[in-house]
């Protein structure tokens, strides 16, 4: 089965807007995973213009299922991870200014950065994932760090999707394989949604997760939250 993190940032976003603590992430949280999710999201970056450091704090306690804090691992976000403790640490290359994640890592040519912070976050007993391309040459090195899983930026497969649904997953396809044999664990997530999801999942062998959080917000504000969690859920079993 392919398990469903939901990535709450959104919510973070409406809530930050207004000032105050409407809507609750943390409540918002555990709605998520009393209508079905398998996983909780969060991204926080160095301005914390959407989730905070101190919602990555509050939410450890509340959540129950797979806790995954994704950014990258500059030394404030190194620190926030190993207090935390989350079941699994996704370390996206962002730069300062950027709107949202827009490539995955170089695993060669920043090898021995990942090898040292995934050491230090495997140490502590936390999963590790490595945000990249579908590049066989990137996930082979990404296998060389020591990671225990990568998560394939999906934006190519979703703008490629709706022209050519065999050619946007070709090359995804094809990075699965590859991680399979190598042994890395298999995420994903980046425009995937309710439209995309289905073939993506068919097609990639031995899909683990997929976090999702700009679409299924937007789909549940005509749908509702709880159906839309379950429509994925139908979609990924």
């Amino acid at each position: 089965m392919t398990r469903l993190s939901v990535n709450i940032n959104k919510i973070a976003t409406l809530r930050n807007s207004r000032g105050g603590n409407v809507p609750d992430v943390v409540a918002v949280a555990q709605d998520i995973e009393r209508f079905g999710a398998e996983g909780i999201t969060v991204h926080p970056r160095p301005d914390e213009r959407h989730i905070r450091y101190q919602d990555a704090r509050d939410l450890k306690s509340v959540v129950t299922t797979e806790y995954n804090i994704e950014g990258n691992p500059i030394p404030k976000f190194v620190d926030l991870v190993l207090e935390v403790k989350p079941t699994q640490v996704t370390l996206v290359p962002d730069s300062v200014d950027a709107i949202t994640s827009n490539a995955g890592w170089d695993t060669h040519k920043n090898a021995d950065f990942l090898k040292e912070v995934i050491s230090t976050f495997k140490d502590a007993g936390i999963r590790t994932s490595i945000f990249v391309d579908p590049v066989s040459k990137q996930v082979e090195g990404a296998a060389k760090t020591g990671a225990d899983r990568i998560e394939l930026y999906t934006e190519t497969y979703a703008k490629t999707f709706v022209k050519d649904p065999q050619q946007a997953v070709r090359s995804f396809t094809e990075a699965a394989v590859v991680a399979n044999e190598v042994g890395l664990g298999i995420n994903a997530g980046h425009d995937l949604n309710l439209d995309n999801i289905r073939y993506f999942k068919e097609n990639v062998p031995n899909l683990l997760e997929v976090s999702i959080g700009h679409a299924l917000i937007c789909e549940s504000l005509y749908l509702g939250l709880e159906n839309v969690i379950n429509m994925y859920l139908h979609r990924l079993k």
